[in-house]
């Protein structure tokens, strides 16, 4: 079985895209003008397609196909899966070493489709990334597969993201009925085929995590280095404000250390982070740093190296006990152990965040002979950067922070105490030095898969690729796999044509702070045709609107809301897509009128179809347009918090937002925009929640109800591992916090640009048990 992974980029007849880039990460998929060149970010093919033609591209590789068989037993069988356009395959064995060879699965991705990164799981004495597929309208269709590292899981979410995108953009473009019902069975990961085909010839060859060869239990999974999607990756910048003021104060074998000024003025701890850029990938060094085997620890780790896993909550989070010897930092301390929790995640951007907290196991008490000590709360932050070139090695900004006592930190800047060298923070600041050395001096390690890249195949419509195209409507992604029909259709590959050089696109950044500077000072505002200018605006008062939270009485109230403007957030500008540049927000178009905040048993949706909603009230239903936010908070019991925002006009039918408010869900999804911010709080929360954009629709699961003069937005947390995991977080912090949240519809072409900020709330200091019931 062959160890290689395959990038296969197909062009066929139809109509070209072009790709723009997305600070969420993704790629953003347009309708083209004439010709065009496309070019992902890595790789090492050009596509040239004209008006004649379209982009076609194929994703191939090994993953770990998970399951339940029909005697409720779990399977883990090794797969080639394969993806051409919309259409998924799987294999026994690779397609391209073995021709003829006919998928054992068949079926087409629907616009419905979720992925969810479930995160580390351990099967069969491995560890592997697990993925899980469903429909977002219908959760019984769904299915699981896995690979061997989390980069790999990442570039399979960008390569199913972006098949997704395909199909959206074909409906968007009106695509025949024909194609449309096509998607009405998708492939069903978690099905069955049939019974002949479960004991067909060649079963005793299937390959299962720690059943085979020790060369196939941490095989890459299939999409190489040069697969990557995202086109443009702008690591170090977020969409909020920052607060922080950041100080260099020392350099150590090439890793800046800071301290943040601001949260020296408090009177507390002080925020201190080390800086370095590692000559690696962010996956490859996140593996690294959340590996826990002592032997690669001892090479670059001179705090933790010593580490047990001694539970796995979920995916995102376990608890690890260690020890260490003091001697190596000072002569005369005791032998000291330790327990601490981590959490991890990846941003849509493909930034990796690792939390950690000192914590409590019931299962490892103080071992004799040891002394018990809390490590420093810290976290960690790596981020790809931006390839100067398509021959340059990948590189990744490392950022480490922690918390550390107020007085050891000034003795040491100060050279007072030349002690600090010796403590347990010193020890966690140089690990960010150690990894960055480590990984210098192990090229093994920086390689991001040991793959094949298979170049781009270029067809005409007359070959094998139009006969798949043509053939009878696929199954859909989840219905296939039960389908008999699915294991005995052809296999369609396409092997011939001529392989075509690529280039790396990149961006004009070469921008100086002055510039950089005058560009935050400026501010976007709403454009004024996004409601009708022709009709007289209303009076929106506020007293005629009560949600179960009180209105803020000023910066100090409790349990209370308030509308900021937008000038903490950063918001694409006019010159966006030339330039990247993003300028402050100005006033929310819409005025936020009323917050409820509810607990009910299970969530609910369609809050604006209660009798006694503000929506159904007689001040209500004279707005001219009502946005209607129900965020879906998991929890014990579950909480809903909904927001109310009111225009004073009409809206434009043909502006931005009557698009939006009109629009279908594919496209509410793809332009749904939160971004949030801490203002006060935990500065761990602050790391968890981040400052980035996230495009809501591609998160989690958003249902909306378009009625009368409202439109409802139903946004269910809980259908993410991740967010849950954020979410738990932030409830058990939420007494101190004060969040503020901004809601923005993405601008992606330039008529669009510059965008506003539709609304903004915010939640100072929320009491859990102050929600109120909610009579369903």
């Amino acid at each position: 079985m062959a160890s290689g992974s395959i990038l296969n980029k197909v062009v066929s007849d139809g109509a070209s895209v072009e790709s723009v880039p997305s600070e969420t990460g993704s790629v953003e998929r347009l309708p083209p003008s004439g010709n065009s060149t496309i070019k992902e970010n890595g790789g090492d093919t050009s596509i040239r397609s004209t008006s004649s033609h379209r982009e076609r591209l194929e994703f191939s590789g090994w993953v770990y196909h998970l399951g339940v068989n029909s005697i409720g037993h779990d399977y883990c069988h090794f797969r080639f899966l394969c993806i051409r356009g919309k259409h998924v395959e799987m294999y026994k064995r690779d397609p391209h070493e073995n021709p003829g060879i006919k998928p054992i699965r068949r079926g087409a991705i629907g616009h419905t489709l979720m992925v969810e990164e479930l995160g580390r799981r351990k099967v069969n004495h491995g560890d592997v990334y697990v993925l899980r597929f469903y429909n977002r309208l219908d959760e019984t269709k769904k299915g699981e597969i896995a690979c061997a590292t989390a980069g790999d899981a990442r570039k399979w979410m960008e390569a199913f993201d972006h098949a997704r995108q395909q199909v959206e953009y074909e409906l968007s473009r009106g695509a025949s009925v024909r194609n449309k019902l096509s998607m009405e069975d998708e492939i069903d990961l978690e099905g069955h085929r049939p019974r002949v085909r479960r004991y067909a010839h060649g079963l005793k060859k299937l390959i299962k995590i720690g059943q085979g060869p020790e060369t196939l239990l941490r095989k890459a999974s299939g999409l190489g280095a040069n697969s990557r999607l995202n086109e443009y990756l702008d690591a170090d910048s977020g969409d909020v404000v920052e607060a922080h003021e950041w100080r260099c104060v020392r350099t150590v074998n090439g890793v800046r250390i800071f301290e943040d000024v601001a949260s020296s003025k408090n009177g507390k701890g002080i925020l201190v982070k080390a800086v370095g850029v590692v000559e690696a990938s962010a996956d490859t060094v996140f593996e690294v740093v959340l590996n826990p085997e002592r032997h690669s620890r001892y090479e670059w780790d001179t705090l933790t190296s010593n580490l047990e896993l001694i539970d796995s909550v979920n995916g995102h989070y376990d608890v690890v006990y260690g020890t260490f010897d003091p001697r190596y930092l000072t002569w005369w301390h005791s032998k000291r152990d330790f327990v601490f929790s981590r959490q991890w995640f990846r941003g849509q951007d493909g930034t990796y965040t690792i939390l950690q907290f000192p914590c409590v196991h019931k299962t490892r008490l103080p071992k004799s002979g040891y002394k018990r000590t809390k490590i420093n709360p810290s976290t960690w932050e790596i981020s790809n950067l931006s390839k100067a070139s398509s021959l340059s090695s990948p590189k990744c900004l490392v950022t480490q922070t922690l918390e550390i006592n107020l007085k050891g930190w000034f003795n040491w800047r100060n050279k007072h105490c030349q002690k600090f060298e010796n403590t347990v923070p010193y020890a966690l600041l140089s690990q960010v030095s150690g990894l960055k050395e480590y990984v210098a001096a192990n090229p093994a390690i920086t390689s991001e898969s040991s793959t094949t890249i298979v170049q781009s195949n270029v067809s005409d419509h007359s070959g094998p690729i139009s006969e798949f195209e043509d053939a009878e409507p696929a199954e859909e992604f989840y219905d296939a796999i039960a389908d008999d029909s699915s294991s005995s259709s052809e296999d369609e590959d396409s092997e011939n044509g001529k392989d075509v050089p690529k280039e790396k696109k990149m961006k004009l950044k070469n921008i100086s702070w002055a510039i950089a500077s005058l560009t935050l000072k400026r501010t976007s505002a709403p454009d004024s045709n996004e409601l009708d200018t022709n009709i007289p605006p209303i009076n929106l008062d506020l007293s005629q609107f009560n949600g179960s939270m009180r209105r803020a009485k000023d910066e100090a109230d409790k349990n209370c809301w308030s509308s900021p403007d937008g000038s903490g957030f950063m918001i694409r500008g006019k010159t966006y897509l030339k330039d990247s540049m993003k300028v402050k927000g100005g006033e929310p178009l819409l005025k936020l009128i009323a917050v409820d905040w509810f607990k009910v048993e299970e969530c609910v949706s369609k809050v604006a179809l209660h009798p006694k909603n503000l929506v159904q009230s007689a001040a209500g239903k004279k707005l001219p347009f009502i946005l209607v936010i129900n965020l879906e908070v998991p929890a014990r019991p579950n909480y809903s918090l909904v927001l109310y925002y009111a225009s004073d006009r009409p809206v434009s039918k043909n502006s931005l937002l009557g698009k939006f408010i009109d629009g279908t869900d594919m496209f509410r999804d793809s332009r749904f925009k939160l971004i949030p911010s801490i203002v006060e709080g935990y500065w761990m929360v602050k790391r968890a929640v981040g400052t980035k954009a996230c495009l809501l629709g591609k998160a989690v699961t958003c249902k909306y109800l378009r009625q009368d003069n409202f439109l409802e937005i139903d946004v269910d947390i809980g259908s993410s591992s991740v967010a849950r995991g954020v979410i738990s977080l932030v409830l058990g912090y939420v007494t101190s916090l004060v969040v503020d949240l901004s809601i923005v519809i993405e601008g992606r072409e330039e008529a669009e640009l510059p965008e506003y900020i539709l609304g903004t709330v915010r939640l100072s200091r929320v009491q859990l048990d102050s929600a109120v019931a909610l009579e369903v």
